[in-house]
């Protein structure tokens, strides 16, 4: 099969998880003999412009004929089966869709995120989850509360993008399939307007796990990985620790972001400091190796997550994982199996599961058992190549039927 990927990588200086699973699925096709052509953009392309850079990505992220014009050149020369689509934010635009009429290349969308009809991508505006824009089908809202980067300037090229094709039906007439990323993200887009006949639902994978560590040989430490933004909700994980006090396991915080420094200050004179430790951005070897070593993953979300991808990578090193009750995530982790779930914001709750989880140790490696068995059903490069041939034979077979 000839499949051509088409997707704008987010600045380098800030690791993206979509970006790691297009390389990641990338590498899985060539690896079974597929045919893989690339058709790519880099948003350091305008990051390191300034103003002009930030000029020319709100004039393209709307529609950018020129990419259109130019991956219409490469569609009708290489005529792969599949355009499979990650992301068009911010230079490529979703008039690349519009390339393929009149060919005979099914296209397909991975929804890593929310960003079809919301401009900030992740649903919530003031810090709290927010779907007026899906709700009402209407850009409106994002307008007024200027949802992207909390500016109503930059929020007016995404609302416009948005408004845009849906108007012209660009989802309903120039997708033939979508890749939801959980049932909860698939419902919420089909109530916003995507055609549910159209939508198919594949969570990431985490390609060659190595084998899980000891438990005994683990440190007695918990960790969270991730982006180091208000969404994730490492306030509410530190108040936790707080109130935990000083027996305490030790915390691991990875990852980096615009409240790196108002998380700092917070652990400051409360008697936590010896038991919270900030390791920056790491690479990935280094994440996967403390992350093994670990006993527990939580992730505090404040937000309707994707799919966190640390999730299987915590499964397949079988660590369980503590997760926010909210969006999908209570579908991913399963109560007193691989895991645990907690409410969303609420530090006296994630404290109260967490001290009752920590011990005793037997029960907590006995989810760490469980975790690396649900990565094996669900989660591994051969299950996932699995469901995405199905997705691509469904869908040419019903884009031949009408051409």
């Amino acid at each position: 099969m000839k499949i051509l990927l088409v997707h704008n990588f987010y600045g380098s200086s800030a690791p993206s998880g979509e970006n790691t699973v297009y390389v990641a699925e990338r590498e899985l096709l060539r690896q079974h003999g597929h045919t893989v052509i690339e058709f790519t953009r880099h948003s350091d392309e305008i990051i390191n412009r300034g103003i002009f850079g930030a000029v020319q990505g709100a004039l393209a992220t709307p529609w950018n004929p020129f990419s259109k014009r130019t991956l219409q050149s490469v569609l009708r020369k290489e005529k792969p089966d599949v355009m499979h689509v990650h992301n068009t934010f911010p230079l490529l635009s979703p008039s690349i869709f519009h390339a393929t009429k009149g060919l005979r290349t099914a296209t397909v969308l991975t929804l890593h995120n929310y960003r079809t009809f919301c401009a900030a991508g992740i649903p919530m505006h003031y810090d709290i989850p927010c779907t007026e824009c899906l709700d009402t089908q209407s850009v409106f809202p994002a307008l007024k509360y200027g949802c992207y980067r909390k500016n109503r300037l930059a929020t007016l090229p995404l609302a416009t993008m948005i408004a845009l094709h849906r108007k012209v039906k660009t989802w309903k007439k120039n997708v033939d399939a979508f890749i939801a990323l959980t049932e909860f993200q698939k419902d919420k887009m089909t109530d916003a307007g995507l055609p549910k006949e159209n939508m198919y639902v594949k969570p990431p994978f985490y390609a060659d796990p190595p084998v899980p560590l000891p438990w005994k040989e683990r440190e007695g430490k918990v960790v969270f990985v991730g982006r180091l933004g208000i969404e994730k909700g490492v306030h509410t994980l530190i108040e936790a620790w707080k109130l935990w006090g000083k027996g305490a396991p030790m915390l691991e915080v990875i990852g980096d972001g615009p409240e790196k420094d108002n998380l700092l200050k917070s652990i400051r004179g409360n008697g936590v400091e010896e038991k919270i430790c900030f390791t920056g951005q790491l690479d990935f070897s280094a994440v996967r190796k403390r992350l093994g070593q670990a006993r527990l993953l939580v992730l505090p979300s404040v937000c309707f997550e994707g799919f966190p991808i640390v999730i299987p990578e915590a499964f397949s090193l079988g660590v369980p994982v503590a997760a926010s009750r909210i969006g999908p995530l209570p579908s991913i982790v399963t109560e007193a199996q691989n895991g645990t779930t907690f409410l969303s914001g609420d530090p006296a709750d994630l404290h109260r599961v967490l001290v009752k989880m920590w011990n005793p140790e037997e029960k907590l490696a006995e989810m760490g058992k469980a975790a690396r068995k649900e990565f094996d059903r669900k989660y591994t490069a051969e299950v996932s190549y699995e469901i995405l041939m199905r997705i691509y034979e469904a869908t040419l077979t019903r884009k031949r039927q009408w051409t």
